[in-house]
């Protein structure tokens, strides 16, 4: 973007004590074709009046009666304005105009040169523009990113309710209902007289069974019930539930037998350990995997590794890698993080998630509360 007379009327503080030399330097300004408002203040308390005000640029004397042009850039950054400051002096050292550039001021040059100030001035005002331009695009950019890890967060938080609502439905439900129909079949089978409707009844109690069991194992994905005996218990239940149906050696590893966590945080690592356990069974051709459970210093670490074959690389950077994403923000629900590293001899995924401060206090002798009701505990005939 290019500043021209066309565009607006500059207004520019000029901090200088000689009355001529403001004339020198309007005069020179104006000569170069800006249309401007120069207003020249020559005290401490002047300029720091001056400086609340509405400015495009702030050009300053070096030596000043009982100040410094070096004060008032100071000035101007205690402030936290962001304003375009020109140094501009009768004699200037070479460490003095270095020590006010690293200060921060856009440029500095001599009185006897002043036919670089309106270019100055100009690429100054142009160079502040565009900061502030990508202040408030970096601004927005985070709100835009905090938006989006508020929608993730509920959409998390979303889908956990609408589990939790269809493991009931399917409890009270299609479970009651298949274990009311057991019940039938088993009257039947001890009434039947004839063998071949005992052989049929006992067909059909096998498929109910089976129906049954498919019903429990779905209603555990939804909403691990398990969790409500701990993070601990749960994550040992998965894991030697993973080792019983895919065959491969799973060993686990805790601090604490027991964990009272902060609300939500044991979904997160659940859902985290069950997330990772998924990639592994299809993709890692491991043989092995270990997991660990720890508290240390306040923060809650799942650590999940594996001997596959590892993440081919390049793959997390895929556009529709939306498992990693998934566990990303997942865990940013409750405040955590996940680090992955992967190589040719196997992948490792770790959780963090910070504590309360008490929480330490509270690990290994809470009395949990009795489970009063497990959705999965369906009768048998």
């Amino acid at each position: 973007m290019t500043i021209s007379t066309a565009d607006r009327r500059l207004r520019v503080l000029h901090i200088e004590d000689s009355e001529l030399d403001h004339q020198l330097i309007m005069a020179q300004l104006r000569r170069a074709g800006l249309d401007l408002e120069l207003h020249r203040v020559d005290t401490l308390a002047e300029v720091s009046r001056a400086l609340e005000g509405n400015w495009d640029a702030v050009i300053s004397d070096y030596n000043l009666p009982g100040f410094s042009g070096l004060l008032v850039l100071d000035m101007l950054k205690e402030s936290k304005r962001l304003l375009p400051f020109i140094l501009v002096s009768g004699e200037i050292g070479e460490d003095t105009a270095v020590a006010a550039m690293r200060t921060g001021a856009s440029d500095y040059l001599l009185k006897k040169d002043l036919a670089r100030l309106a270019p100055a001035l100009l690429h100054a005002i142009e160079a502040c523009e565009s900061e502030r331009a990508r202040i408030e695009a970096d601004r927005e950019l985070l709100k835009s990113k905090q938006r989006l890890h508020e929608l993730a967060g509920h959409l998390q938080t979303s889908v956990e309710m609408e589990r939790a609502a269809i493991a009931r439905e399917i409890h009270d439900d299609v479970g009651g209902s298949l274990t009311a129909l057991k019940f039938d079949l088993a009257w039947i089978n001890r009434h039947a007289q004839d063998p071949a409707v005992q052989q049929r009844v006992q067909s059909a109690l096998e498929t109910v069974t089976s129906a049954i069991e498919a019903s429990q194992r779905i209603m555990h994905n939804l909403r691990p019930a398990i969790l409500e005996q701990g993070l601990v218990a749960a994550v040992q239940w998965m894991a030697a539930r993973f080792e019983r149906r895919t065959g491969i050696i799973t060993t686990m590893r805790t601090s604490h037998e027991q964990m009272q966590l902060p609300a939500g945080v044991p979904l997160v690592a659940y859902r985290t350990a069950q997330e990772a356990l998924t990639n592994v069974s299809k993709h890692a051709q491991a043989t092995r995997v270990h997991i660990e459970l720890s508290v240390d210093s306040g923060v809650l670490t799942l650590e999940l590794s594996d001997n596959g074959v590892g993440i081919a690389a390049g793959a997390l950077a895929k556009a529709r890698s939306f498992g990693i994403r998934g566990l990303h923000e997942r865990a940013a629900t409750v405040g955590g993080w996940v680090d992955l590293s992967s190589n040719s001899k196997g992948t490792s995924l770790i959780l963090s998630v910070p504590l309360e401060a008490d929480s330490l206090d509270r690990f290994g002798g809470e009395d949990h509360p009795a489970v009063t009701h497990d959705p999965s505990a369906w009768g048998g005939a």
